[in-house]
């Protein structure tokens, strides 16, 4: 499942063991393959994912392994963290026109 992976076995290899590996970026950037086989040889520890290579997550092994914490890539998306960016907003246009 690599193809062009920015983390792949060959980058997880040079990593410490224990590692715990966070990708929201794209799911494209982790081989989900390569990240199972190190969460099942214990080379990572755990891994936090929003992002997956196939939407929605196609590969059951990983999204349901006990040390994978799985979250919907808007999880940015509750009613307060609305409210928290439309006010940062404000404030922004507020800035820049001297309101």
């Amino acid at each position: 499942m690599d193809g062009g992976a920015i983390i792949n076995a060959d980058t997880i290899a040079k990593m410490k063991d224990g590692v715990c590996i966070i990708n929201t970026s794209r799911g494209a950037n982790l081989d989900e393959d390569a990240l199972l086989a190190a969460l099942e040889s214990g080379k990572v520890r755990a891994a936090g994912l929003d992002v997956y290579a196939s939407e929605p997550a196609q590969n059951k092994a990983l999204y349901s392994h006990p040390m994978v914490s799985c979250t919907p890539h808007i999880g940015a998306s509750t009613v307060e963290a609305q409210k928290r960016i439309g006010q940062e907003i404000v404030d922004i246009i507020t800035k820049q026109f001297d309101l």
